[in-house]
């Protein structure tokens, strides 16, 4: 995982105005099937852990949901907000942002 250049791609997307950041935000994107990807902080409890996969199944079971060991800091410099569920409403970034987790 490269995790500068994933905060990059994060960071460019919350410019662009394509990310949801916050549990509630992720939730009504996920509902509103507007979500690509989520992306959930390692540092996040596991019952948010859970409500998120459990709104993704229910709402819009093909959106990939992904832990990422980055944490709510780093998401906080590269973006301006601290947060630790993240909602990608962008196809491009977030095949970018899988294929950067994946290696």
């Amino acid at each position: 995982m490269q995790k500068d250049k994933i905060l990059s791609m994060l960071g460019l997307a919350r410019r662009a105005g394509r990310l949801s950041m916050g549990h509630a935000a992720a939730i009504g994107s996920i509902r509103s099937k507007k979500a690509k990807l989520v992306l959930v902080c390692a540092e996040i409890s596991q019952g948010t852990k859970k409500d998120i996969e459990f709104t993704v199944n229910k709402f819009s079971p093909r959106t990939p949901v992904a832990v990422a060991d980055i944490g709510v800091d780093e998401i906080y410099f590269a973006c301006g907000y601290k947060a630790g569920v993240i909602a990608v409403e962008d196809e491009n970034f977030s095949n970018k942002i899988v294929s950067l987790l994946s290696e």
